[in-house]
């Protein structure tokens, strides 16, 4: 089963008729993208773009022999254009099937938002699922799944990745989608700048772009980004870290939250700054405040017994939102579950905390032994987990050297900690005003 992208943009396009913004003034060239509209070995249209058949003919294609338009959402761009002999558009009632002359069947599901997603099986069984813009399925989308008695991953799906991560993470978490689906994204608008960055963070939810007049062989080998196991996120005070590494873990499912800062009696601007984490996080995701990270970080482990991976479900566990479908994990063991540790500087205070380091007959007494043992347990477990693990600390050797013996402690062993946590990452990142750079991988 072949697919054409006519366009792979929002239904205004990008860059937006208009718009100042610095994403519209740089989308030129392969970063100019149409509406989304897709054609299906030349007999299926879904969607409309401007100049369908000019955008057809640019790909080396033809509309000449569309059999079927349909259209997967009430469309709010530019006035769009039926080309003459083309059938008139029309839309599929949730949960219908249409069987095309030539082989193909469409199935209509049922999304969260007006409009259309469509699950095409070509003739020799190869699937995709496609799905409207800002729109995640509103139940399992799976189709595949009830000929053979379980969820069949989809060959090839394109969303609205950006925009609605949540979709990609309801996905996997119902086995449609697995490490050999090739995942694009559509409906691209202007809320990432075009080019490497766009990339980047495709990449990290595991997914791609293709530029308009792309042909897709569905079920064709494509390698997928290679997502790391381990990622240090690094910043400083506002820069933007936790909201990457959030961004990095949106798309999966069953994420546990480990909160390292736990709650602080009369202190406002403390409790502000943890609302404001929790209504960020997707109501999905499970939380544990906890400083006690190694027993998180080896239930994943291969040989650990049932008794001693009980932790996530234990007391101090937030209950997670319900997943649409299959139900958060469909089948995934609670304990392979990627893990987001916020943050690294908060797990080091606490433990200097518990061993006296701010008290310098103690430091010299044991104090110092005390924490290289914590800190090398810990880094000898991200080192064995297989768990994927983003963990976010903070860069604070940049700055004003601290004033008291205290502050420049905290500061050194703050320094060697992040150097040995990176050390066992494929990927370590530095966050500078909201903007990732990327020191490793």
């Amino acid at each position: 089963m072949d697919v054409t992208l006519l366009g792979t943009g929002a239904p205004q396009g990008l860059p937006r008729p208009g718009c100042p913004c610095a994403a519209c003034a740089t989308a030129v060239g392969d970063g100019a993208r149409a509406a989304t509209a897709l054609l299906v070995d030349g007999v299926l249209l879904i969607d409309l773009t401007p100049g369908p058949a000019f955008a057809a003919a640019r790909a080396g294609r033809s509309l000449a022999g569309v059999r079927q338009v349909l259209l997967s959402h009430p469309h709010d761009g530019p006035a769009m254009e039926v080309p003459a002999g083309l059938p008139q558009p029309g839309r599929v009632a949730d949960g219908r099937e249409l069987a095309l002359l030539d082989g193909h069947r469409v199935r209509a599901v049922a999304v969260d938002i007006p409009g259309t997603g469509y699950e095409i099986t070509g003739a020799d069984g190869e699937r995709l699922l496609y799905l409207p813009p800002g729109a995640a399925p509103a139940g399992l989308a799976g189709g595949g799944d009830r000929d053979r008695g379980g969820a069949v991953p989809y060959d090839l799906v394109l969303l609205d990745v950006l925009e609605r991560p949540d979709a990609l993470a309801r996905l996997r978490a119902g086995g449609l989608v697995d490490a050999a689906t090739d995942v694009v994204a559509v409906h691209v608008d202007h809320g990432v700048p075009p080019g490497p960055e766009l990339h980047r963070r495709l990449a990290a939810a595991g997914a791609r772009a293709v530029a308009d007049g792309s042909s897709l062989v569905v079920g064709e080998y494509h390698a997928v980004p290679d997502l790391p196991r381990r990622t240090l996120v690094l910043g400083g005070a506002r820069s933007g870290k936790s909201v990457e590494a959030e961004r990095r873990l949106e798309a999966f499912p069953d994420v546990v939250y480990v909160a390292t800062g736990g709650t602080r009696d009369g202190d406002e601007d403390w409790a502000q700054r943890v609302s404001l984490h929790r209504e960020r996080r997707p109501g999905s995701w499970r939380t544990v405040e906890t400083c006690d990270l190694v027993p998180l970080l080896e239930a994943a482990r291969p040989g650990r017994d049932a008794a001693s991976q009980g932790e996530i479900g234990g007391p101090g566990a937030e209950a997670a939102g319900g997943v649409a479908g299959a139900g958060s994990g469909a089948g995934r063991a609670a304990d392979a579950s990627p893990l987001l540790i916020d943050c690294l500087a908060l797990w080091l205070t606490h433990v200097m905390d518990e061993v006296g380091a701010w008290d310098e007959e103690t430091w010299a007494a044991g104090g110092r032994q005390a924490l290289r043992e914590r800190t090398d347990a810990l880094v000898a477990a991200v080192r064995a987990t297989s768990r994927p693990v983003v963990a976010v600390s903070n860069e604070v050797g940049s700055g004003v050297v601290p004033a008291t013996p205290a502050g420049r402690r905290f500061r050194d062993e703050l320094g060697r900690l992040n150097a040995a946590f990176a050390a066992e990452c494929e990927q370590v990142l530095l966050v500078v005003a909201g903007q990732a750079l990327a020191l490793r991988g």
